[in-house]
């Protein structure tokens, strides 16, 4: 159920334990064949597809579609807010949320960037509202061992704009993926302790922006091997993870 399309009087005869979930997402660069809604448009079909397979059993929040992207900001197009700003923003919603009585929450992340703060925001709105369970997802997480089955590329080759990505934007809406401006592959390495993609952390982490890690492409990753079938396999490994994942909050 989408909670925008309900009324109040029908939100008000829902069980307080149903699982409220909201994407947080990103408006930015996604490389020369991606347009700039990438993650809010992955973000959306997976909670599409959660809504379709759970319907009354889950309650879906419109999503918070700019987001923390600073790291993007030498890309035209890209739009951010700041870490606080995300933090306060989302953290109200979910205490309006709090506040008409339901206590099982999840953030579900479609983009990098929030990773670190959507943490912030899960410990600081949890520590405040102990009657409430709260939790973070990123996509790319939930399923890792599946994901990795479906990768071709080697270690770097999944990370931004990349053969996720790109499959997964292929299976949604093939039209908006500028075929003909596909590249290869792209993904500046740095210290062994802090080199990581999607499926592969590092054993820390260091800042670089966008534009150092991608050469300036934009692009993380080998989308060179993407398909629409791939995206489809991504998919159904990644909602079948999120549904396991929501129906354990029953």
């Amino acid at each position: 159920m989408r909670w925008e399309k309900l009324t109040s009087q029908e939100i008000g005869r829902l069980d307080r334990t149903i699982p409220v979930v909201m994407n947080i997402a990103a408006i930015e660069q996604h490389g020369p064949h991606l347009p700039l809604d990438t993650d809010a448009r992955i973000g959306g079909h997976f909670l599409e597809e959660l809504d379709r397979r759970l319907g009354e059993s889950v309650l879906i929040l419109p999503p918070v579609v700019v987001c923390a992207s600073e790291h993007h900001m030498d890309f035209p197009g890209t739009l951010t807010v700041q870490h606080q700003t995300l933090l306060a923003y989302v953290s109200d919603i979910l205490s309006a949320v709090a506040a008409h009585g339901f206590t099982n929450i999840l953030l579900f992340n479609s983009h990098g960037g929030n990773q670190g703060i959507g943490q912030v925001i899960v410990e600081s709105f949890g520590a405040r509202h102990r009657n409430c369970r709260v939790g973070l997802l990123t996509w790319w997480r939930i399923a890792t061992d599946a994901l990795a089955k479906v990768q071709e590329s080697g270690f770097g080759g999944v990370g931004h704009a990349c053969e996720f990505e790109t499959s997964l934007m292929l299976h949604i809406d093939g039209t908006s993926v500028r075929k003909d401006r596909i590249p290869g592959h792209s993904h500046v390495m740095t210290y062994d302790w802090a080199n990581s993609d999607l499926l592969r952390g590092g054993r820390g982490s260091l800042f670089r922006t966008m534009a150092e890690i991608s050469g300036g492409s934009g692009v993380v990753g080998d989308p060179s091997l993407a398909s629409a079938e791939k995206g489809a396999a991504i998919s159904r490994i990644v909602v079948e993870a999120l549904c396991e994942i929501v129906r354990s909050l029953r």
